[in-house]
């Protein structure tokens, strides 16, 4: 996928300027612009996987796009499970991926009680 960016001053609707911004994702530097999502920083900069799966290990990114699914969930300053798609950039933030392990089954956390 190749991603594209219009120049702020070419939208018909609010004309802006292009106030750059960085971000930290996982320790590496990641350039965008003020008003970017940090899922659009990210895929403007050719990432498109940050986070995989808990069972099978396959990588993840934006799906919805909307704030629906949890596929683009990163750690933002410390704040686990924020959703990448919805969370507006700010100049310095520091970014997370995440990648949390299946729970062992138990009784406590298994609603249909022991299958064995």
């Amino acid at each position: 996928m190749v991603s594209r960016r219009l120049p702020a001053t070419d939208d018909r609707i609010v004309p802006g300027t292009e106030d750059a911004l960085s971000i930290d994702l996982d320790g590496t530097p990641v350039d965008g612009l003020r008003g970017q999502t940090i899922a659009g920083v990210l895929l403007g900069s050719g990432v498109l996987a940050w986070r995989r799966t808990s069972g099978s290990g396959k990588p993840r990114g934006v799906f919805c796009g909307i704030g629906v699914c949890f596929d683009c969930i990163v750690t933002v300053n410390g704040q686990r499970d924020v959703r990448a798609c919805q969370r507006r950039a700010a100049d310095g933030d520091r970014i997370e991926t995440q990648h949390d392990a299946l729970p062992e089954p138990t009784t406590e956390n298994d609603p249909f009680g022991d299958r064995t």
